[in-house]
């Protein structure tokens, strides 16, 4: 046996961490010029990985962290399925095909077999794709009025950074209504004092980012009933449904917020938050099939066969859409219901027990009628604390909870809340595991205060926002 092969040999019954591979610092910027073995290079990324957080703990995310096996399973057998190739693989498109027409059924369309919708990489680019057929749709007919169409305006509420990059970049004013005092959400009045011929939509949203709760697309959609019977002016509502889409239908049913408002065009919602998909699945499906603007639909026939496009990504992967379709035939309405209505349980739970701990007020405490299983909560005016929420953040992420603090939007920036996402995987007694670091966290801050004490002319007072 030469020195090669003797070299060879030898590495292959190391051990992966008495390996020459693992005895040097992985490449961090320079490509490398060699390969390696490929079990000692999958224990080192691996161990990197060990340094995010546990994303069953992370309280921030709107988006699914727990899945089934068998929908690992099928993400296995569909890791190279590419969504836009629909020649070669049929039975893909005909998955999302019948997604579409569900999610239509589900949302009340008129004519759910026949509308158009599609999936998307998240909620993000269905938010466009909606977003952008309210533009063409109006500006055809601002052209066939002889009118201007230099100046479209979209209105929404304290929104997802979706919207901030839809309007920039496509060039759409973006009238964002400002919070004051104690509306936090979007509300009809608002709408109407900033809605004009310019106004391409209304983007009400089911389950702001902020404060988790819904804005209330039917008293918006009557408000402009009765504005377009006053003025003449024609303006329709996109919802931006990224997290209610996927609960108002199952735990909320009487609340009429989608199709059944005929102002209602179109709908986005993210398979991967409450949908229960696995990371990369959105939505968006249009009332019926005319309110999309055929000049966004695109046809390509380079990959086999003639196929209809209007999605803003073109290869993307399928194993999401195949899991959207196994959770719809798995759980149905009455697994849907039984999953999200624990998640609201667990929710309310949390605000219970979080605001009986003294200084806190809940702005939202998990209500299905009105938001979605989360809960948001700041200090208490006048509460004598020397922490802030943003310690307490901090001090909870030493036990691997990730619960944001954040500011609100202008014009409320001096108000700063908390937030916890309740979805499927944190379970009663995890929340409960939960409650308990949250009473260790406050114990620890009344024996070591961390934030300075800020004086006024009644005395001292304390920095808690």
């Amino acid at each position: 046996m030469n020195k090669k092969s003797a070299s060879s040999k030898y590495s292959e019954l190391d051990d992966v961490y008495g390996s020459l591979d693992l005895s040097k610092r992985l490449p961090k910027s320079q490509f490398p010029a060699e390969e390696q073995d490929p079990r000692n290079v999958f224990n080192a990324v691996r161990d990197e990985l060990m340094l995010d957080g546990n994303s069953r703990q992370n309280l921030a995310t709107f988006c699914q962290t727990w899945v089934d096996d068998e929908i690992r399973e099928l993400m296995d057998l569909s890791i190279d399925k590419n969504m836009i190739d629909k020649d070669e693989y049929p039975q893909t498109a005909e998955l999302e095909s019948r997604c579409v027409r569900m999610l239509a059924d589900l949302w009340h369309s008129p004519d759910p077999e026949n509308t158009l919708g599609c999936s998307t990489i998240g909620s993000s680019e269905a938010a466009m794709l909606g977003g952008l057929a309210l533009k063409w749709q109006w500006r055809k007919k601002r052209i066939a009025q002889g009118l201007s169409t230099d100046k479209p305006n979209l209105i929404c509420g304290p929104v997802q950074i979706c919207w901030h990059k839809f309007a920039r970049y496509f060039d759409v004013e973006l009238r964002e209504v400002p919070l004051e005092g104690d509306r936090l959400i979007l509300n009809a009045e608002e709408v109407l004092k900033r809605a004009d011929e310019n106004t391409i939509g209304v983007v009400p949203t089911l389950g702001v980012t902020f404060t988790c709760q819904y804005e209330p697309v039917k008293e918006i959609n009557d408000a402009l009933d009765k504005l377009q019977l006053e003025t003449g002016l024609d303006i329709p509502v996109h919802v931006d449904g990224a997290s209610g889409g996927f609960l108002a239908p199952f735990c909320a049913p009487e609340l009429e917020w989608d199709f059944r408002l005929p102002r209602v065009k179109s709908v986005n919602s993210s398979g991967h938050k409450f949908g229960l998909a696995p990371l990369g699945a959105g939505w968006i499906v249009w009332r019926e099939a005319t309110d999309l603007p055929e000049e966004l639909i695109f046809n390509v026939n380079y990959l086999g066969g003639n196929m209809p496009t209007f999605a803003l990504n073109f290869s993307r992967p399928g194993g999401q859409i195949v899991a959207q379709y196994y959770n719809f035939l798995r759980l149905g309405r009455d697994g849907y219901a039984k999953i999200h209505n624990a998640c609201y349980t667990t929710a309310q739970y949390l605000a219970r027990e979080i605001e009986k701990l003294g200084p806190f007020e809940m702005l939202f405490d998990g209500n299905s009628k009105e938001g979605i299983p989360a809960l948001a909560w700041k200090i208490k005016d006048g509460a004598k604390v020397s922490y802030s929420l943003y310690d307490i953040a901090d001090k909870l992420r030493s036990r691997g909870w990730q619960v944001p603090a954040y500011s609100m939007p202008a014009n409320r920036e001096d108000l700063i809340i908390q937030r916890i996402l309740v979805r499927h995987g944190v379970s009663l007694d995890l929340a409960s595991l939960l409650v308990d670091d949250f009473k260790r966290t406050l114990e620890y801050f009344e024996k070591h205060p961390v934030s300075i004490p800020l004086s006024d002319e009644d005395g001292v007072s304390f920095n808690h926002n």
